[in-house]
């Protein structure tokens, strides 16, 4: 099976199975996250506290975490529900939201990638460059690097980390280590709502859940955005801006169809 066909069976899958999603994430689009999920076609469970971490991760079907908004107390509770995972071959993605910002966010994901495994680490090109002990640039929370090293840093870093990496920007990359794929597909309207990059997390965390392969996943999920991001685009009529975009993105997700894929979704095998 090709590419473009597991793709399409990864949300044939996921609209039959509507796996659970346990999120640790953070409070400024933990809302968007859960809708997300939904809309998708999974379920998604939204909870911190340590105590509970066995418990619910065991009951769920994969597990994102999301240093966003991190601090002492949800990085113990990240800890704990990765080994939880672990332990019950739950799939764990990883969102290093502004890594490079402070010191703190950087050991918090230096301590998770000591103690959890992960299966997809999804990033934006400065975050990804940080993990990989390289130079970045960054505002904030936001990638001002160049994404022309993207390739080769991809596929590095995931043999590296044994996982799949995915890097999201104008031109998204995804790489498992052995192959490497570039996405061609977005509006620039995704960079102008809050959250995108951690509701495309949610996404990849939602085709793990169902059972597909995490390069597989990050494909899937990242599809799921930035097709919606198009479509959402194309429905603004004069007059309306961010906010109708953001409901039409909303409603764009939740009839995504392996025939939008399909028919629109652009992929190739990256040069390395």
């Amino acid at each position: 099976m090709d590419i473009r066909e597991q793709i399409n069976e990864a949300l044939n899958t996921l609209h039959v199975k509507k796996p659970l999603v346990h999120h640790i994430t953070n409070y400024v689009t933990v809302n968007d996250c859960a809708n997300v999920v939904l809309a998708i076609g999974a379920s998604p469970v939204m909870a911190d506290e340590f105590k509970e971490m066995g418990d619910m991760v065991s009951i769920c079907n994969a597990l994102v975490l999301n240093i966003g908004t991190g601090n002492e107390r949800t990085l113990l509770s990240m800890i704990e529900a990765g080994k939880v995972a672990n332990a019950k071959s739950i799939p764990v993605l990883l969102d290093p939201v502004g890594i490079g910002a402070t010191p703190f966010r950087f050991e918090s994901v230096s301590t998770l990638l000591k103690e959890v495994k992960f299966s997809v680490i999804r990033g934006n090109m400065a975050e990804i460059k940080t993990i990989a002990g390289l130079e970045a640039k960054s505002s904030g929370v936001d990638s001002i690097d160049d994404e022309s090293d993207g390739v080769k840093i991809a596929k590095a870093l995931a043999l590296k980390l044994a996982c799949t990496i995915a890097i999201t920007g104008k031109t998204d990359i995804v790489s498992d280590g052995i192959q490497t794929y570039e996405l061609d597909n977005g509006d620039i309207n995704l960079t102008k709502v809050t959250g995108t990059g951690c509701m495309t997390s949610s996404l990849i965390g939602s085709f793990l859940g169902a059972g597909s392969k995490p390069h597989v996943s990050a494909i899937a999920g990242i599809w799921s955005m930035s097709i919606a991001g198009e479509n959402a685009t194309c429905k603004l009529k004069i007059g309306e801006g961010i906010g109708s975009f953001k409901v039409y993105l909303m409603d764009a997700i939740s009839v995504m169809s392996s025939d939008e894929f399909r028919e629109k979704g652009k992929i190739a095998l990256a040069n390395q």
